[in-house]
């Protein structure tokens, strides 16, 4: 039932492509039944025409008895042979069915699970390991991919050959045929035992393996770290820990399936020889024609294959459930738009329900804003109004809750009903569709994430068919335009991964570059230019005041002078509202940003009121 359940993954997937695998299905069967028919070909040609039975044939094809032995001989052959060619030919027209039934299949989850991964609100990826969302979209897919292509047709190959083995067995000798069906029962029962370890052993095997991909993507992507401060071996040590682990999963998962077919050998080893024996004495005894002995040796030793191979397809079926399931753990996993407060606006101005998706060039609002993560309290009672077209300053020390402003305003979370409100001209940003204020809101991280593109590609990546001449704009603002120019390849120079190969400074500015380029009416700069020093700060700073054109800027800086020329300040201690004004106000109260500012001038950090 368990399983039945975990398939459900497919059942969003099937439609439309189901006639491929109905073909496979039936061209499968079709080419059982002419491997059937070959043992009977040989049984009437033992007893009919070597043994001169004349009774063994149907009375269509009895002119055999008139043909020369050899000859007859030489027809049977022919027929036998003529049988495997079309077999032959189902069983292509069989695997061409699962081929590319499964791979539109297969195709389509993949690319619904990226999409769906897209969708799924910050949170969730704040809380889940990347390496073993790697992990699952592809080891997990590639079972499922293994599954549909090898053991879907298999369960319809072995009901088929059971069935067909059945009727002919039964038909030919009914008391060898009891003796043969005997053993199945002990096969099915022993292999329904193996299918729940496997299952158990299989699982363990998975979420080892996610560990490790976890350990080797968190490696890859902190190789500045672990070079700096030599911790190769420490990390090489901690891989070789997860790897131990991962491969002692699979290797007792190996012991498994070795005790499973080790004991299926001697079980199906028993039961033919127990044919061998039963029907010769059968055959002496008179109850059985030699021919007739021979086809039911074929038969049973082909029924002992799907009969064998039940153990592995339940193995198999093991570890695709334990896939879907894990699969089904991130689709069903509610996305962003769906549930959890005020539903989304559509993409337009006003949705046909008359939801707002106003101009963001207005006033925003926090009022009465209190927010937590899982019960730990972050901001507490915020109340505060930016302006528009203002510069709005953030200073808090680490953990004071500057960054969590962002992710308020850019609805990443979004705030419980009865913890205050965030608007923007008066609407409520719970109203505004998520995807439409992200896009009117420019947003510069402290560490930036650049691609592995040219650094014209990583700048551009924000607006469509950006020109080179706009590019170079923004990166004049940014003041970055002439570290790209210093570059053998310019604009055309590839970052590296993550952009490694650029300095943190020079990532910052860039991102900073890729920002402006969309023209948004709020731009957030949550302490993106740490990586600078007070020069470049002062003179990008500068810039930005020439060139965001009226937009709403917030100034998110943990350093005064960042901040000083702000319209308003708002200092925040602990997560609460401590100090808001401008930079003279806030120097008379000789508070937190006073403090502050003595301390980072005296340091060489501050700048001149």
């Amino acid at each position: 039932m368990k399983t039945l359940t975990a398939f459900r993954i497919f059942g969003r997937f099937f439609p439309g492509r189901k006639r491929y695998f109905i073909v496979a299905s039936i061209a499968t069967a079709v080419n059982i039944i002419l491997m059937f028919l070959a043992p009977q070909v040989v049984r009437f040609t033992v007893d009919g025409i070597i043994d001169g039975d004349r009774n063994v044939l149907p009375s269509w094809l009895r002119f055999f008895y008139d043909l020369e032995p050899m000859t007859a001989l030489i027809y049977a052959a022919l027929v036998i042979l003529g049988f495997v060619a079309l077999g032959g030919v189902f069983s292509y027209i069989s695997r061409l069915g699962v081929g590319r039934g499964t791979e539109q299949v297969i195709r389509s989850l993949r690319n619904t699970l990226f999409s769906h991964v897209q969708k799924l609100p910050f949170k969730w990826h704040t809380e889940t390991l990347t390496g073993d969302i790697i992990q699952r979209c592809t080891s997990d897919v590639e079972t499922l991919h293994n599954f549909l292509s090898m053991q879907l047709v298999d369960v319809v190959r072995t009901l088929v050959l059971i069935v067909t083995a059945t009727v002919l067995m039964f038909t030919m000798n009914v008391p060898l045929a009891l003796f043969a069906f005997a053993f199945v029962p002990i096969i099915v029962c022993y292999s329904m035992l193996f299918y729940g370890r496997i299952g158990k052993k299989f699982h363990k095997a998975d979420v080892a393996e996610g560990v490790l991909m976890v350990r080797v993507q968190e490696n890859l992507t902190g190789v500045r770290v672990v070079k700096a401060f030599g911790r190769e071996q420490f990390e090489l040590e901690k891989f070789h820990e997860k790897n131990n682990l991962f491969a002692k999963a699979w290797i007792d998962l190996g012991y498994l399936m070795g005790a499973y077919w080790g004991i299926g050998d001697i079980v199906t080893g028993m039961q033919t020889m127990g044919v061998v024996i039963f029907g010769t004495y059968l055959t002496v005894q008179g109850n059985m024609t030699l021919g007739a002995l021979i086809a039911f040796i074929s038969y049973s030793q082909i029924l002992t294959w799907p009969v064998r191979n039940l153990g592995r397809t339940l193995s198999e079926m093991s570890q695709a459930s334990v896939s879907a399931t894990r699969l089904l753990d991130i689709l069903n996993a509610e996305p962003e738009d769906v549930g959890g407060g005020v539903p989304d606006a559509p993409h337009s101005n006003a949705s046909s329900e008359g939801a707002p998706c106003p101009v963001l060039a207005a006033d925003i609002v926090f009022d009465h804003v209190t927010f937590a993560y899982r019960a730990a309290e972050v901001l507490h009672d915020l109340n505060f109004t930016i302006p528009k077209g203002t510069v709005f300053g953030v200073l808090g020390g680490t953990g004071s809750g500057k960054s969590t402003i962002t992710y308020l305003l850019t609805r990443l979370y979004d705030l419980e009903p009865d913890h205050g409100k965030i608007t923007i001209g008066g609407t409520d940003i719970r109203n505004i569709d998520r995807h439409y204020l992200r896009r009117q809101v420019g947003l510069v991280l402290q560490e930036p994430f650049l691609f592995s593109k040219t650094i014209g590609e990583n700048i551009a990546i924000t607006r469509d068919k950006a020109d080179l001449r706009d590019i170079r704009r923004v990166a004049r603002v940014a003041d970055v335009d002439e570290n790209i120019l210093g570059f053998a390849k310019g604009y055309d120079t590839i970052v590296g991964e993550r952009g490694v190969t650029l300095s943190g400074g020079q990532k910052q500015r860039v991102a900073i570059a890729r920002t402006l380029l969309i023209d948004a009416p709020i731009m957030i700069f949550d302490d993106s230019l740490s990586a600078v020093d007070m020069e470049t700060d002062a003179k990008i700073q500068a810039a930005l005041r020439e060139n965001t054109g009226g937009a709403t800027v917030i100034l998110i800086s943990h350093r005064v002078s960042t901040l000083m020329h702000a319209d308003q300040i708002l200092v925040l201690d602990g997560g609460r509202q401590a100090e808001l004004g401008d930079h003279k106000t806030l120097l008379a109260q000789d508070g937190i940003y006073s403090r502050v500012y003595k301390l980072q001038s005296e340091a060489g950090e501050g700048g001149k009121s």
